[in-house]
């Protein structure tokens, strides 16, 4: 991925407020572990399916208005947890921890 992406959300602001207190904060009260990654974080999520439906729909969303963003939703065997990576160019890591509320 080029460095020369730009990381902004294409949202207009009221819509990016209704996604932060809607989609976004279901998404960041499902996650039971994070950790920071080379170019963003990867985030654990509980193995139901139902977590599965809910990443791919903020995956399929998220990938319109934030086209600078990589997914990689992984399913680990056995039942165990789902994993989603959120990746980018330089800055995705700070955006993703705004956006999702985890800044300090």
């Amino acid at each position: 991925m080029r460095d020369s992406v730009p990381v902004a959300c294409t949202l207009p602001e009221p819509e990016m407020r209704a996604r932060r207190a809607g989609l976004l904060a279901h998404v960041r009260a499902g996650v039971r572990a994070r950790r920071r990654i080379r170019g963003g974080w990867a985030f654990r999520f509980p193995p139901e399916a139902r977590w599965l439906e809910t990443l791919a729909g903020l995956t399929a969303v998220e990938r319109e208005c934030c086209r600078f963003l990589r997914f990689r939703l992984t399913a680990e065997p056995e039942g165990g947890p789902l994993w989603l990576e959120v990746t980018g160019p330089r800055g995705t890591a700070r955006f993703v921890e705004y956006e999702l509320g985890l800044a300090a």
